[in-house]
């Protein structure tokens, strides 16, 4: 993962203001205003709960034991609610490293084994958001070119140009400035907590195959709804992709 502009140090504990919710078999299994957020470098913001947020009969001892060099010892729980049971789900620091004293009193869960997250009443998606990341989203009259094997996909001077922390800028482009006859849905879709659900295109070009070589996303969030149902190349599977300097 890049590093973020203006983000803490590599290995960080915060406390965050906002309400978070995680949720297994259709029960709240923690909700909590008092969340710890921890940040180290190559890994995305982790939340932390305190254990007296977390719903009383959730947490069942299991026998697994982890070593952190930077973090500590870890016991682990399984998570159980509603019926379903998600085996070595949560785990606590009982006496974190110096850098992360503020985890102590506090229970991470795996993402993927919970059923649903909330921060305020928004689902999170993919991962927490990380507050030190920023997304704009612009409308753009330079000029966008996309061409792949010798044939030009997309050429617009009205693209939404999304900028992103930590990343390169993406040129989202309306449907009506891309051939379109050449993309055919694919079956691949992604998460970003940002962004939203994404859904993928492949191109056939002079009977030449690039698999997902587009995205777009048909219900943004709110903050980027101006890349509503348009859609972005990936640079590598493109033979150029240029945002023209004026």
């Amino acid at each position: 993962m890049p590093p973020v502009t203006g983000a803490p140090p590599s290995l960080t504990v915060e406390p965050s203001p906002k309400r978070f919710r995680v949720f297994l078999g259709g029960q709240v299994v923690a909700d909590s205003v008092a969340c710890r957020m921890l940040f180290e470098t190559g890994h995305q913001p982790m939340l932390y709960f305190p254990l007296g947020d977390v719903a009383p009969g959730a947490l069942t001892p299991s026998d697994r034991h982890t070593t952190c060099p930077r973090k500590g010892d870890a016991r682990y729980w399984s998570v159980s609610a509603g019926g379903a049971t998600a085996a070595d789900a949560a785990w606590a620091y009982d006496a974190p490293k110096p850098a992360v004293a503020g985890l102590q009193g506090h229970v991470a869960f795996e993402w993927k084994k919970m059923e649903r997250w909330l921060e305020e009443d928004s689902p999170l998606l993919g991962h927490a958001r990380n507050p030190y990341s920023r997304i704009d989203t612009l409308k753009s009259t330079r000029l966008v070119t996309v061409v792949a094997k010798g044939k030009t996909l997309a050429e617009t001077r009205g693209a939404v140009l999304l900028y992103e922390t930590g990343h390169a800028v993406r040129p989202y482009i309306a449907r009506a400035d891309i051939d379109m006859a050449v993309l055919r849905p694919s079956a691949t879709t992604s998460v970003c907590p940002y962004k939203g659900v994404a859904k993928y295109f492949s191109a056939t070009i002079d009977g030449q195959e690039v698999q997902d070589i587009a995205w777009s996303y048909d219900d943004p969030m709110p903050e980027v709804a101006l890349i509503r149902n348009r859609l972005a190349f990936y640079p590598e599977r493109v033979d150029a992709l240029t945002i023209a300097a004026k």
